[in-house]
């Protein structure tokens, strides 16, 4: 196959479909597109191997369960050096449910939920401030998050997964 993908209408209903609900079935899917089951199939196995699906699951409200805190936490290191140590002690917080390398202030910007404040409090000092390599941190409490989605998907040239320039074909 080439590394080459073109994501075109019935791909992105496909992605529609299954961005509302990875369950699916690809007959119900096939119905609604106007084509086959194996068609459906076929494509979702070449978007797969494109890199433009990661696997499905199931989002599990953090609510529900009674984490009733979200926060983002910034993180400076100490040194540049730290970032493999730190990395590797938030990957033992299963609090931390997001971590990105970041430009700008921090290092670092974390996602976690916690059960209440005094939750929150523990795990920013007990575990995050005595990692080694942990300079400064900022936390931001979130009061309601708005917006949840994925990402929206347009007609676009994908090489290896990855959004590429205008092809010369």
């Amino acid at each position: 196959m080439s590394d080459h993908f073109q994501v075109d209408a019935i791909d992105q209903k496909i992605l529609s479909y299954l961005v509302k609900n990875a369950r699916m079935p690809f007959l119900e899917i096939a119905r609604e597109c106007g084509i086959s089951g194996a068609a459906i199939h076929q494509r979702v196995k070449k978007m797969e191997d494109a890199g433009i699906i990661a696997g499905s699951r199931m989002n599990v409200k953090p609510k529900a369960l009674g984490f009733d805190v979200c926060a983002f936490v910034g993180l400076q290191f100490s040194a540049s050096n730290q970032y493999h140590g730190v990395i590797e002690a938030l990957k033992q917080m299963p609090e931390v449910v997001e971590c990105h390398f970041i430009t700008g202030g921090y290092a670092l910007l974390l996602k976690i939920y916690c059960r209440d404040n005094e939750h929150l409090m523990e795990v920013l000092v007990k575990n995050i401030q005595n990692i080694p390599g942990i300079a400064n941190t900022e936390t931001f409490i979130s009061l309601d998050q708005t917006i949840e989605r994925q990402v929206y998907v347009k007609d676009k040239r994908v090489v290896n997964g990855k959004r590429a320039g205008k092809s010369k074909d």
